[in-house]
């Protein structure tokens, strides 16, 4: 309980920035193209950071790790609120994007203390993290915005460094000391992680591409203003708390996380193309309820189907390399996005979401990793392997 509090703060503080961030960036000049790079810049960071991270981690303990990058974060937040330049705010997404990448860890300690039959419940749990980042982080967002532009980023800051002040003094080293090293290959020589990667990769493109225009999406097409887009973000962060927190838990029992995962990019592509043709409130809502529940389904399994590949002493790396695949969605998916937004039309980057997760499931199928109990073997590293 203690690091998935660590985790769901963390992600509080993410979810204060996300739904303002663009409308924030117009202040300084920002175009659609430019926001999505301000995306991106976060994302490139993650992408550089998560895999040294989680080796780190490896090697010295989760703990350490954790608290650095919190301390971190905190840091990026307040360089962002007190940008007085367009460049400021792109150096302050780059600290915390960096410092971000600590997911990766903590999810690598949520499976280091799990069975292999308590990890789909926990792995659940700490998916349901991010839908209270959704729920709470938009509207404390919203309400600091009433106190300026500049102030749900010190808050964010704040938050951070309360939480890794709580971290140093009750989050547990979960690493376990004596697990000897092999000398086998990294995770991203492994056929099956990088597979694992490239489905991730293209459902991340696709979330992101969503999540970094859907404001200015619901600004043209619904007038909405930024606390409506707060509020919109809190509705699909309900949901993804009621999928993860509590039902995916009960379906990975009943299906492996292999089967469930195809099943949930169908739900992916379906609410992408709703949602990008949507003209009415009640065709948006049933779009964003679909999308929430496939993304829902969709996160923990892949995660659930990386822990089952990976190695225990290599953990962390792996999930670092698989969070790594997610940081280039993240960088790719938001400029392109935003390109598209502004030169094809707002309903652009929905509908090129769809399209990519069709393009994932198809993968997904044409590997057969939806076959067998777990849909990947697990990873047995000879140690005696150069």
């Amino acid at each position: 309980m203690t690091i998935w509090f660590t985790v769901a703060l963390d992600l509080v503080g993410f979810g204060i920035v996300v739904p303002i961030l663009g409308v924030y960036a117009k202040r300084y000049g920002a175009s659609g193209y430019a926001v999505g790079w301000m995306f991106a810049t976060f994302s490139l960071a993650q992408l550089v950071a998560a895999p040294l991270l989680g080796r780190l981690s490896d090697r010295i303990g989760r703990k350490p790790v954790i608290i650095i990058s919190l301390l971190g974060t905190a840091v990026g937040s307040f360089v962002t609120g007190a940008a007085g330049a367009l460049w400021v705010l792109f150096l302050g997404r780059a600290i915390d994007g960096a410092s971000g990448a600590s997911l990766s860890v903590a999810q690598a300690a949520v499976a280091d203390m799990a069975t292999p039959e308590q990890r789909p419940k926990l792995v659940g749990m700490l998916g349901a993290a991010f839908g209270i980042g959704f729920v709470f982080g938009p509207a404390i967002g919203g309400l600091a915005a009433l106190g300026g532009p500049h102030v749900p980023f010190y808050v964010a800051a704040a938050l951070a460094t309360v939480n890794a002040v709580a971290a140093m003094i009750r989050l547990p080293e979960t690493r376990v000391s004596h697990t000897p090293r092999t000398k086998g290959p990294k995770a991203p020589r492994l056929p099956i992680m990088r597979r694992l990667a490239i489905i991730g990769f293209l459902g991340t493109f696709a979330f992101t591409a969503f999540e970094a225009t859907f404001s200015l999406f619901g600004s043209v097409r619904f007038s909405l203003t930024e606390g409506s887009s707060a509020g919109v973000f809190l509705g699909i962060g309900l949901v993804l708390v009621a999928v993860q927190g509590g039902g995916f838990g009960r379906l990975a029992a009943k299906v492996p996380a292999g089967r469930l995962y195809p099943m949930a990019l169908v739900l992916v592509v379906i609410g992408l193309a709703v949602v990008g043709a949507s003209k009415s409130w009640a065709l948006l809502i049933i779009g964003l309820l679909v999308l929430s529940v496939g993304q829902g389904v969709a996160s923990p399994s892949l995660t659930e189907m990386v822990n089952h590949a990976a190695p225990p002493e290599r953990r962390g790396e792996a999930m670092g390399y698989q969070q790594s695949s997610y940081a280039v969605g993240r960088v790719l998916g938001p400029p392109l996005a935003g390109s598209a937004f502004d030169r094809i039309g707002v309903w652009s980057p929905m509908v090129a979401g769809a399209a990519v997760t069709a393009m994932a499931l198809c993968l997904v199928l044409v590997w057969g990793m939806h076959r067998s109990a777990t849909s990947v073997p697990p990873v047995h590293v000879n140690p005696d392997a150069a």
